[in-house]
Parts: C-alpha cells; structure tokens; sequence
C-alpha cells in the first residue's frame, strides 16, 4: 500500500510574536524516511510535537493515516510513535517493566502485551538488558529502549526528534541501521537531527524550516538542482597551470576560478553535457590532465546555501 501517511497542510502556531510555525506544508509517503532539518528554534520541534496531538495548531491541519490530528487525535496515537528529544525515566524501573508499562497504556492485554514487548526486546537487540535498571543504562542503550517504547504498540507512523542526540560513532552507526529497518518493514518515518550527514545516509527525503516557514523539501539532488544550476569543479595539471586558468576564464559558463591546493576549482553552468564538453575542450587544447572532478554538494551544503545569514 503506498500513498502519503503524512500529510501537513498550512499549519500554523505562534506563541505570541514567536512564529513557531508559519504555513507549513509537506507529506511524507509510506515506509519512506523524511529528515526535518533547522536551526534550534527554527520549529522542528512544534510542528512534531503537532503530528503527534501534543499541541494544536491555530490554523491549518495534518492528517496522520488519514485521521485529522485536530478532529481525531485519538486515532492518531493509536497509529503513531512518539520519541521526543528527551526521553525521561522512571527511578527503579527495569526495562523490561517500562515497555510493558508502556504496552499497557497502548491498550494492550494479556498475551498479546506480552508478545508486543518480547517482539520488541528481540528487534532491539536488549534481552540481555531486561532485568536492568534503565536509569542505569549508558545514553546510546537509553535511546534503544526509548525508541522500543515508540514502537511498542506497532505504529504505521515514527516521530523523533533528535533521535541520534549526544550517541557515541558506534551507537550512531547502530541506530541507523534500525531506523532503516523500520522503514523496510513499511513504517514512515519523521525525525530531526544536528547530524546533518547522519540524515543523509538515513533518509529518503528532507524538509528545510527557518524561522517555522518551510525553505523546501525533496531530495538533496533535487534541491540543490533548483537552487543553482551550476557545478563546483576541480582540476589539476601535470605542469604549470597560468595557461589554464586563462583558458578557463575565456569558457562560456564558467566563473569564480581559484587555485587550492595546486588544483583550480571553478563554477560551471549547466549539467553534464556542458561538464563533458569543457573535457572535450580542455583535451583538444593539449592540457595534460591528471585530475578532473565535481564537488559532490550535499545536505550540509544544501543546509548552508538555504539557511545563509540565518542566526544559529
């Protein structure tokens, strides 16, 4: 089954002069994985906060499944997981325990409860925690449990926010291997971070918010397409380069040409045809060429160029 699981449409929340939220709209398909990505206070936090029934929005509505989160909040939680950017713990607790507390609040009974949380121990890989106390836990196991409490009730659809905060490189690496698992068992996924390039490598799609508008949404290439219909290249020479640069600063569509680290790096307009005829060009004038290369531009990239003059 494919189609949007979440849809956002205008919505809009201000706290006082505070646009938090300012005409936001996007959708994210089934089983895909969106990155929300922006500065702190840019409104990441309200607007999940909002697909989650944590909040209402003063205009605009999102629909979650379907279900409206301003005219039927109810069914929405039924069908999503929410894991905020702090995940508190309750002292004296095992994990064990604190899935099942939270498989009862799900609703769910008896050996079907019991099932829900040994499903969800094994998937994440914490039999060996069952019986310890999760305020005992190091931050990357804490963030392992609390994203089982997430899913405890099987949602079709995951909000995380800040889900990678403060991991260490192998808690990180692990988290994203079950973030991508999810995805491929169908669940359609929201989640912010810091890590823009931990986003990257998790995501299908991106949606950019500054100040609570939205910048843009898509794929990274696709973004960056629109943003600048040029290319950052690179070239280095086996000899002097003097008539190099003079050679490329006569070339239609090419600008900026500067020397680091002894290749030349310019702009050049245009996409992969106008990219392989400059080769062309550059073989036929006899330039001995030992390095040629484009600069692949990504979400940092794409962060920066939207965001420019944007306070942190």
């Amino acid at each position: 089954m494919n189609g949007a699981m979440l849809e956002l449409d205008g919505l809009v929340r201000h706290f006082d002069d505070v646009r938090a939220v300012d005409d936001v709209s996007f959708s994210v398909d089934r089983g895909h994985v969106l990155g929300f990505i922006g500065h702190n206070g840019a409104g990441k936090t309200t607007t999940m906060r909002i697909l989650a029934t944590l909040d209402t929005p003063q205009r605009g509505d999102a629909r979650v499944g379907g279900h409206s989160v301003v005219d039927a909040p109810e069914r929405v939680r039924r069908i999503t997981g929410f894991m905020p950017d702090y995940a508190g713990v309750y002292a004296n607790t095992t994990v064990g325990e604190y899935l099942d507390f939270f498989a009862r609040a799900h609703d769910l009974r008896g050996a079907g409860r019991r099932a829900a949380v040994d499903g969800v121990v094994d998937f994440m890989g914490i039999g060996d925690l069952r019986d310890r106390q999760v305020e005992s836990l190091s931050k990357g196991l804490k963030q392992r449990v609390a994203l089982g409490r997430a899913i405890i009730h099987n949602p079709d659809v995951l909000i995380l926010d800040e889900p990678a905060a403060n991991l260490d490189p192998r808690a990180r690496i692990e988290f994203r291997t079950l973030i991508r698992e999810l995805a491929a068992d169908g669940k359609t996924i929201l989640l912010s971070s810091h890590i823009l390039t931990e986003l990257a490598e998790m995501c299908d799609t991106v949606a950019v918010i500054d100040k609570g508008r939205l910048l843009a949404t898509g794929t990274v290439s696709e973004i960056l397409a629109r943003l600048r219909p040029r290319r950052v290249l690179s070239v280095r020479l086996a000899g002097p380069q003097d008539r190099l640069e003079r050679f490329l600063l006569e070339q239609p569509g090419i600008a900026n040409v500067h020397e680091i680290g002894g290749r030349l790096h310019f702009d050049l307009e245009g996409g992969d045809d106008e990219q392989v005829a400059l080769v062309s060009r550059l073989v036929a004038a006899g330039f001995p060429i030992l390095e040629f290369a484009a600069h692949q531009a990504g979400l940092e990239d794409l962060f920066i160029e939207l965001t420019e003059g944007s306070p942190q």
